[in-house]
């Protein structure tokens, strides 16, 4: 069982895809495997910043029955883009950053839903942390209807370490949460902006936000308290959109 990705197998094999700048989207490494090679393929992967997972044998028999030495690389179907470039740039072009950070999303449809608004709104980059997102799959991919071929998406090791990072380069971190007091509407959202959205199940988590500058909800008069997070990122980014425009 292959799935929709492209795979490669074999310790030196995706030893050799990291040194040659290969797309990996994540390593998965045989259970209680711990030989030499297997401690310089780890190394390797985490200075690389690409996710590992340890998985039973079994799981990486579903993939190949040739002699995978308990290894499995998953090729990403996206290239991953640098935040500091991203951001750097939209200084040096004199525009004003717009980044979508996402904590945990793990849906591969509101995944690629979030993609397709935040390219129609102009975001600059989708940030998602190393481990615990929505593999980009095809799915995702179609269901941004093609806007992860375009929209930047970058990794990183710590959301929260990212948080500090974007704060120290000028940008405000504003949390969308149904807990906050002040509505959207209220916020300054024309100055540089990271738009953090929390996970389908359980939103933001406590640490991020703490590290944000504000927290801001979307009114909600009916009787459902929550919206679906692609809406609610939707909505968010779209009053991003109209006070940029000065509407």
């Amino acid at each position: 069982m292959t799935g929709e990705k492209t795979f490669l197998y074999g310790t030196r094999a995706v030893m050799e895809a990291i040194h040659a700048g290969r797309e990996l989207d994540k390593i998965l490494v045989q259970k209680n495997l711990n030989n030499p090679l297997i401690r310089d393929l780890l190394a390797l992967a985490r200075e690389n910043l690409v996710p590992i997972q340890r998985v039973p044998g079994q799981k990486l028999n579903r993939y190949t029955r040739k002699n995978h030495q308990g290894v499995i690389c998953l090729l990403s179907a996206i290239s991953y883009g640098s935040l500091d470039h991203i951001v750097s740039q939209c200084f040096s072009e004199g525009r004003i950053p717009l980044i979508v950070m996402l904590d945990r999303i793990t849906d591969v449809r509101n995944f690629g839903a979030i993609a397709r608004t935040a390219d129609a709104a102009s975001v600059d980059a989708l940030v998602v942390q190393l481990t615990g997102h929505a593999q980009i799959t095809g799915d995702a991919i179609k269901t941004s209807a093609g806007a992860l071929n375009h929209l930047p998406v970058c990794r990183v090791g710590s959301l929260k370490r990212c948080i500090k990072e974007l704060q120290h380069s000028g940008l405000q971190v504003v949390a969308c949460s149904e807990k906050a007091k002040q509505l959207m509407y209220s916020a300054d959202l024309q100055v540089p902006t990271v738009v953090l959205m929390g996970s389908e199940q359980n939103g933001i988590s406590r640490e991020l936000l703490e590290s944000c500058n504000q927290h801001v909800r979307i009114p909600m008069t009916g009787k459902i308290s929550s919206l679906n997070v692609s809406v609610a990122t939707a909505l968010v980014l779209y009053e991003c959109v109209r006070q940029r425009l000065n509407l």
